[in-house]
């Protein structure tokens, strides 16, 4: 059975919060028909509007007993923190779930399939349990085979992790359907692939074959698409995740990129001796990493401004444009058209440039 046609019950035991429960929140946000209620004792009796300022009247329930009067027929596990691992004190509330026909999806670098008593428990009932972070067994070292493809490949790239490169990603590609553009969203994060029903969670693919699963990813969404919009991962100023999103930059070999930043952030998450650069040099930076493999200009910068006033938000904004020189925008806050303009014109222009050399290379064939 398909995400899509689960009724899930989110699991986010203390910590539902705008920064602390990313899966749950970005699954009420894109398919909120998808969610029956919050597990979060700390929150109880509020809902997902109260506490996200979206989503609804999606209920928070004390426990998952007291979610499963909700109809659920899915547990998600609504939290990615990290390194991933499950926290002790949440398998009795999944062995509930399970107990009662629950099927389990999860986004954990712990996989739950993996754990002895869970998946014998899983068997017995005949659930099953799903680990979005497993990767393909089969995946490839990178061979440059993005030079290829036709589509205009376009990906998310941000001064930390945690930072809207995701959803400023889904909120472009509505942006461009709404256009008439064939447009399709790889994802390369355990959200983005149960929002989207498929993808790689490139996090946990071995360091060798991260460029690879990142090559298939677009390869894949090529097929019938005009863009192809790809999920940036982590920070290459990250001492943490750096490795994963290099990787990702040169396997998807993008040919535009859209920067993603914070305006209020100042330093790399909990590293406080890393401070963020001024968006001129992390601009520079990603495009002096992929220039020698392929030209690819940023073409946008998506500021995520919830902790801001609208006055606030407004002035970041402005200064980002003055800083920069490119379109700006919060595409969640507000009209994410600065950037799907900036997308599809750079998509346009693309088109027209490879006309004549394809009918060069039709003429040459004859």
């Amino acid at each position: 059975m398909s995400a899509r046609d689960l009724r899930f019950l989110i699991l986010v035991e203390g910590q539902f919060g705008p920064l602390t429960s990313k899966t749950a929140n970005s699954c009420i946000r894109y398919t909120p028909e998808r969610v029956v209620g919050v597990v979060d004792s700390r929150r109880a009796g509020r809902t997902s509007q109260d506490v996200l300022g979206f989503g609804g009247e999606i209920p928070v329930v004390r426990s998952v007993d007291e979610g499963l009067k909700l109809g659920p027929t899915a547990l998600l596990i609504g939290v990615a923190p990290q390194g991933g691992k499950l926290p002790d004190e949440w398998k009795a509330m999944i062995r509930t779930a399970i107990e009662h026909g629950l099927s389990v999806w999860s986004g954990l670098h712990t996989f739950i399939g993996a754990d002895p008593e869970l998946a014998a428990l899983a068997a017995r009932h005949g659930v099953s349990i799903h680990d979005l972070r497993r990767p393909p067994a089969d995946l490839p070292v990178a061979m440059g085979r993005v030079r290829q493809v036709e589509s205009t490949v376009v990906l998310t790239v941000g001064t930390d992790c945690n930072i809207g490169k995701m959803t400023s990603a889904l909120q472009i590609r509505d942006g461009l359907r709404a256009r008439g553009r064939a447009v399709r969203f790889a994802g390369t994060g355990q959200t983005g692939i149960l929002i989207e029903g498929w993808g790689i969670a490139v996090d946990a693919v071995i360091a060798d074959f991260i460029a690879g699963a990142a090559e298939r990813l677009v390869l894949d969404a090529a097929r019938g698409s005009d863009i192809v919009l790809v999920e940036g991962q982590g920070s290459v100023i990250h001492p943490g995740y750096s490795g994963v999103t290099l990787g990702l930059i040169h396997g998807s070999l993008p040919h535009a990129m859209v920067m993603c930043a914070q305006p209020s952030r100042e330093h790399i998450g909990n590293n406080t001796w890393v401070k963020i650069p001024p968006l001129p040099a992390l601009i520079h930076l990603h495009e002096a990493l992929v220039r020698h493999l392929r030209p690819a200009p940023v073409i946008g910068v998506s500021l995520n401004t919830y902790d801001l006033s609208d006055r606030a938000a407004r002035a970041a904004i402005a200064r980002a444009h003055r800083a920069t020189g490119l379109p700006v925008t919060d595409p969640v806050r507000y009209d994410p058209e600065p950037l799907v303009e900036a997308i599809d014109r750079f998509h346009r222009a693309r088109r027209r440039r490879s006309r004549p050399v394809k009918a060069k290379k039709r003429a040459l064939a004859r």
